[in-house]
């Protein structure tokens, strides 16, 4: 960075870092430039530890250090929601006063309500196939696992058996090898076949940006059914599209989501919560469409035009406080 400054003959007011690396970039650039750090984490060590399913999962002292570096650092800190700022005060013993909470935003001119025909007929999908549609990593934290079993009940009260209703899962790479078998995907690959819902589960792999409207225009739900989410880009894309979003009570979801006005709020790792919300959506177009209509009118809330604006007012109170 202090290269490329160097050789363009820029010169800069403030340092807005986001992930704990880029922050430990910016004290050592604070140390050189004299600027104010704002900064924002996006996820918290200490949060995914505390869920982490597995020892491989847990990350080491090495990031726990940094962050508390870049807290002590920086000027301010941007979390994304309440809860964020709760989580820093709790687990991180962070300066409250440091602290503003701004939530990122959507895209409006790029994510915005699609009619389901042209979505559908745009990603391939038949008029009459219903998607259910999960979008992510593939990993343990984000609870695909809770999502295969509510579909699986679904299957075995018969609300759903397979075309016209299936869920899709968009999101790493579906091709098996020997080497993925002990993967997650491989896992959760083994779970379809082993509750018997594999005609049921659709594995996509990775979609470009640009289709990302096209599917949740598509989709009659989309279901976020995370251990932990510090904020949720995925569920306020969705909602954006007009697609109603079931989601765990964790983190920023539980503050993203309005409980039965832009989908639905559940407990976390909970499949037969999580089946009797897919099943009222499933099965009630006139509800599907009024928390649907609801949801893109409050994600227009999150337009980046709202939230940059609220992020500049920021930068100026640091920027007099500097000066």
């Amino acid at each position: 960075i202090q290269r490329f400054a160097a050789e363009k003959g820029l010169h800069y007011d403030l340092l807005h870092s986001h992930y704990w690396m880029s922050g430990i970039a910016a004290i050592q650039l604070k140390a050189e430039w004299n600027l104010p750090i704002l900064h924002m984490f996006h996820t918290l060590v200490l949060m995914k530890n505390r869920v982490a399913r597995s020892p491989q999962e847990v990350e080491g002292g090495y990031r726990i250090d940094g962050e508390h570096q870049i807290l002590r650092a920086a000027d301010r800190i941007i979390a994304a929601t309440p809860a964020e700022l709760a989580q820093l005060e709790f687990l991180y013993r962070a300066d409250k006063s440091k602290i503003t909470v701004i939530p990122p935003g959507v895209d409006t001119s790029h994510f915005y309500p699609i009619p389901p025909d042209e979505a559908r007929a745009a990603i391939g999908i038949q008029p009459h196939e219903r998607m259910i549609l999960f979008v992510g990593r593939i990993e343990p934290l984000k609870g695909i696992e809770t999502l295969i079993r509510a579909i699986a009940l679904l299957y075995k009260q018969r609300i759903i058996s397979g075309c016209p209703h299936y869920l899709a899962i968009v999101g790493g790479d579906p091709s098996l090898t020997p080497e993925m078998e002990n993967s997650e995907m491989g896992r959760l690959q083994a779970l379809c076949h082993e509750l018997g819902v594999d005609d049921l589960v659709v594995f996509l792999g990775k979609r470009a940006q640009d289709t990302l409207p096209y599917y949740y225009s598509a989709a009659e739900v989309v279901v976020m059914p995370s251990h932990y989410e510090s904020f949720g880009m995925v569920a306020l894309e969705a909602m954006a599209c007009g697609t109603p979003v079931i989601a765990s009570q964790v983190g920023g979801l539980a503050f993203l989501i309005q409980d039965g006005v832009t989908g639905y709020s559940i407990p976390d790792d909970n499949p037969p919560a999580l089946a009797e919300k897919l099943s009222q959506l499933v099965c009630n177009p006139d509800l599907r469409n009024r928390l649907g209509s609801q949801a893109a009118e409050y994600a227009r809330g999150y337009d980046w035009g709202i939230i940059a604006q609220r992020m500049a007012d920021v930068y100026h109170e640091l920027l007099a406080v500097h000066a």
